[in-house]
């Protein structure tokens, strides 16, 4: 495990890697900018309107402190967003990681596997509905273990293991996809449950890097492919005996 993490990380400085980085950071920050001003708006217009509500109900003598009672709030809604996009961060790279599944999985085995049969490229739509699923996954777990945040870090340890379980997952059922029909994929992933959710846990840990985690989709799906081949070579050897 330890091997296919340094194999994945070591390739990502490469020329081929490095252009598909390029395309999946600026992909992600686009998301994560139009996200983050969407929620930006929301709250600052529930907030105006709740402003006037509350003028209306108290009458105009506090409308000044009101006034910087909003500025205020807008203030921390927007430092909210920033803190909150470190955490969207597993639900964007897992929607990313579908536009680049195929890059990164094709040069990681012509790399690493060149006398192996190559893997037959994903219809984008499967790799799409995949990483869509993942990602809105991610964020209901996230929604979900907000109010725990501050409850001992309790929901710091929720987000972890649950961005290990859906991101070692996802990662893993694409690189498998590329050698076996979707149903078998998603067995072969069960079967080897363990195996693949420990890895996961390594991906969990690069994701809750700041900065570093826009290069998740790259480290995932690569040690993914690497898990995969290992594990299939496993099952070979295991077949002959």
């Amino acid at each position: 495990m330890i091997d296919a993490a340094v194999k994945a990380l070591q390739q990502m400085f490469s020329p081929r890697f490095r252009a598909v980085l390029i395309k999946s950071v600026a992909l992600a920050l686009v998301l994560i900018v139009l996200i983050g001003i969407g929620i930006h708006r929301i709250l600052v217009w529930l907030a105006a309107n709740g402003g006037m509500l509350a003028e209306g109900a108290l009458g105009s003598g506090v409308h000044g402190p009101l006034s910087v009672l909003l500025g205020l709030l807008s203030i921390i809604a927007g430092l909210g967003i920033i803190l909150g996009a470190v955490f969207l961060m597993p639900a964007v790279t897992a929607f990313v990681a579908s536009f680049f599944v195929d890059e990164i999985a094709e040069e990681v085995e012509r790399t690493h596997y060149p006398n192996d049969p190559p893997g037959k490229a994903l219809p984008f739509g499967r790799a799409l509905i995949e990483g869509t699923k993942t990602g809105l996954l991610a964020l209901v777990v996230y929604l979900l273990a907000l109010p725990f945040i501050f409850i001992a870090g309790l929901g710091l340890f929720i987000l972890f293991f649950a961005n290990a379980y859906l991101l070692s997952r996802e990662y893993f059922e694409l690189a498998a996809m590329r050698f076996r029909p979707v149903a078998e994929a998603k067995a072969f992933r069960k079967t080897h449950h363990r195996s693949v959710f420990t890895a996961g846990l390594l991906i969990a840990l690069f994701v809750s890097i700041p900065i570093l985690n826009l290069a998740t989709p790259l480290f995932g799906m690569a040690l993914m492919v690497h898990l995969h081949k290992r594990l299939s070579e496993r099952q070979r050897l295991l077949e002959r005996i």
